[in-house]
């Protein structure tokens, strides 16, 4: 028998600190939308109070005189290092809808994983999960929603989202690259193939990242299915990578170095990225453009899994 390893986030609760509070059984994303009053400036605002609090939150413990040390993985670190326990397997499966970055956020990513790399060494992987339960129990949620998922995979085409302002964010155990729904900056992306019905882009930023979350998790629950999903907080992000030891952030001076570089990093995005059509990296994600989106199950903790239906992309 393998063992029983608990869950970094256990260790490491993932709040939402826009104050935004969540009313017991309704869809959790109506909440800051209604809160917002349907307003793409407000909503972006309060996506931005999160994850300035939340690197600030972190930031601190990072270099507090207490700090003990970095939240590892156990599953991925036994993965990476089978001689730790030889023959272990990840049982956690799951189901989710990914959202697939285009080329030139992956570009992007990329790069800062590069930057980071000369604060300390990385281990980059990208994944975005749902919530995980045995195999059988995913196959049966599979088969419950197998026929929403034509329509759940390509909803992305006729509803545009796009997300800019990309920064790090971070915590005691992993790192991303975050964005915020857009809110009427000016668009610098690659221009889409036109669709076939141009009136899906009239309606601009009004329609934003949340929207389409809050549209995932109404069909979701229409086609049968409890969203149980690990948390439900504003944020946009792509995982960069994940501590597996503690050696590289061991002393004070290193997690000084570790934070001043994050945020070097960042002040580049804004100065040179946020906005600019015309920089070497771009900044801006329409969502669904390249590829629509991903209904993946199995082991996705870590990038793996196998897709069931890519969505028609833009």
């Amino acid at each position: 028998m393998g063992s029983i390893l608990e869950l970094t986030d256990a260790k490491n609760k993932l709040e939402d600190l826009s104050g935004v509070k969540i009313k017991p059984g309704e869809n959790p994303y109506n909440a800051l939308i209604e809160a917002c009053h349907d307003d793409p400036a407000e909503i972006q605002a309060l996506y931005t109070a999160h994850r300035i609090r939340r690197n600030a939150q972190q930031k601190e413990k990072f270099l507090d005189t207490d700090f003990r040390e970095l939240i590892i993985d156990p599953y991925l670190l036994r993965l990476e290092n089978p001689t730790i326990e030889p023959g272990f397997k990840d049982t956690r499966y799951c189901m989710t809808f990914w959202a697939r970055p285009p080329i030139h956020v992956l570009e992007l990513a990329g790069e800062i994983q590069k930057r980071l790399k000369e604060a300390a060494p990385v281990h980059a992987t990208t994944l975005e999960l749902a919530f995980c339960r045995t195999a059988d129990e995913i196959e049966d949620i599979k088969e419950t929603i197998k026929p929403a998922i034509p329509t759940i995979a390509s909803y992305t085409y006729q509803h545009r989202t796009r997300l800019v302002k990309p920064i790090i964010s971070y915590d005691l155990a992993a790192f991303a690259v975050s964005f915020l729904p857009a809110a009427g900056e000016p668009i610098v992306s690659p221009a889409p193939v036109a669709p076939d019905n141009a009136a899906v882009l009239k309606q601009g930023d009004s329609y934003s990242y949340h929207h389409l979350r809050k549209d995932m998790w109404h069909q979701a629950k229409a086609a049968g299915i409890p969203v149980e999903s690990r948390y439900i907080v504003p944020s946009a992000h792509i995982t960069l990578g994940r501590y597996l030891t503690q050696k590289d952030h061991a002393t004070p001076e290193q997690r000084k170095k570790w934070v001043d570089a994050i945020d070097e990093i960042n002040e580049w995005l804004e100065r040179e990225i946020w906005g600019k059509s015309d920089s070497e990296f771009i900044g801006e994600w329409v969502v669904g453009q390249e590829k629509g989106i991903d209904v993946r199950v199995g082991n996705l903790w870590y990038g793996g899994g196998r897709t069931i239906l890519a969505g028609e992309g833009f």
